[in-house]
């Protein structure tokens, strides 16, 4: 089941980051960028947040699972949906913790 582009805009509202927080589509979900920096993934309209050391006091009491099949661990944090502040601490703390995506090397033009 693919996450629905209304659930993302949800999120949007309750994490109240703004232009801070955007989101792409992938593979008929959506990964989540605060700060140009990818910190989670909404999957089957579900919230998951990357794990890094610097927030595990924030995602300890999260439950955790896979985002999908064979992926690496992440918070699930549906629960925070009803607490904003705290939706919104976690998601700029993960992004704090991550580092900058690095820039794509400019595409060479095609020989015909």
């Amino acid at each position: 089941m693919a996450s629905d582009a209304s659930f993302i805009e949800y999120v949007a509202d309750v994490a109240r980051l703004g232009d801070r927080l955007t989101h792409r589509k992938m593979f008929g979900e959506y990964a989540l960028y605060v700060d140009m920096r990818p910190t989670a993934f909404v999957c089957n309209n579900r919230i998951y947040v990357k794990l890094v050391e610097a927030t595990a006091p924030l995602t300890g009491a999260l439950p955790h699972g896979q985002a999908y099949p064979g992926s690496r661990p992440y918070a699930i944090a549906d629960e925070l949906l009803d607490e904003p502040g705290a939706l919104q601490t976690l998601l700029l703390e993960t992004a704090r913790a991550l580092p900058l995506p690095k820039p794509k090397s400019p595409r060479k033009a095609r020989v015909r």
